[in-house]
């Protein structure tokens, strides 16, 4: 019997830094809708779900998972461990990928290959990502796993920061959970250098401008593909390269165990303010 797989999109209006960032426009449609068609392009049979919060503020969301024709599950704001679970769990799943709403550049290829691993290691990983430690350009993030993981860490984890970004209680605790990491087959790590992901205006107008750029060439452009642009086109590289590298890890460094300080960094404005005081 085919296990189900499941990809959880999670998305909300709310942002403290670029608030709607997932209903920006991206040549005439939403950057949410943009990500989900690239979503659809991978070689794995998998469901895709859009899961966002029963604030009236994401019925705009739920709005747009009709129009997408894509699942949608409402659940917690805050608790996004337990909306990830109340929606594989709704829908069935039986292998779980949690893929953020703000990739909306991400590789399907490499989302098949991070799964193609974990299929080839059935029964030896629980979780499979490429983020622990990252060596892809920050924007393609996959985490895999099994519905009993998630459950597992459903049921026991309890600190802030494990409820909010899902799946630290999962790394966090290699006693119980065996956990497997892809590593990009060039060698290279860019992770801290090359940022395809969005947090701040400065990442709308690159993602915008790669669109712009690859799109009516290619509509199934690779993570190569980009590489290819932004070296012919430093200046698109320089829209927010002072932003590579920054990630939600700089916040929690003191509670994570298994993430080092040179794996994140502030923000200018951070590092500004840190100064001045």
């Amino acid at each position: 019997m085919t296990e189900k797989i499941v990809i959880i999109v999670q998305a909300r209006m709310a942002s403290s830094r670029l608030p709607g960032k997932v209903m920006l426009p991206i040549l005439g449609k939403s950057l949410l809708a943009r990500m989900i068609e690239r979503l659809q392009m991978m070689q794995h049979k998998a469901d895709i779900i859009i899961a966002t919060s029963e604030n009236q503020e994401d019925d705009i969301i739920v709005k747009e998972a009709v129009n997408l024709q894509v699942p949608y599950y409402r659940g917690s704001l805050g608790n996004l461990l337990d909306r990830h679970y109340q929606a594989a769990k709704l829908f069935k799943a039986d292998v779980v990928l949690k893929i953020p709403s703000d990739c909306p550049l991400i590789d399907p290829r490499i989302v098949d290959q991070v799964l193609e691993y974990f299929f080839a290691n059935r029964g030896k990983y629980d979780y499979v990502s490429n983020l622990h430690p990252a060596t892809w350009p920050d924007g393609n993030d996959v985490e895999v796993m099994t519905m009993a993981c998630l459950r597992q860490a459903w049921e026991n984890a309890g600190r802030p920061m494990e409820l909010e970004h899902t799946t630290p209680y999962i790394w966090e605790n290699p006693l119980i959970f065996s956990v497997g990491n892809v590593t990009w087959k060039t060698g290279l790590d860019y992770s801290m250098s090359h940022r395809f992901t969005i947090d701040y205006p400065e990442d709308y107008y690159f993602i915008e401008k790669v669109f712009k750029e690859l799109y009516p060439v290619c509509h199934q452009f690779t993570c190569r593909d980009i590489l290819n642009l932004i070296e012919r086109k430093p200046e698109i590289y320089q829209l927010n390269s002072q932003y590579a590298g920054v990630n939600w890890y700089r916040h929690h460094l003191d509670e994570l165990q298994t993430v080092l300080p040179d794996q994140t960094k502030k923000a200018p404005n951070e590092v500004l303010h840190q100064n001045e005081a």
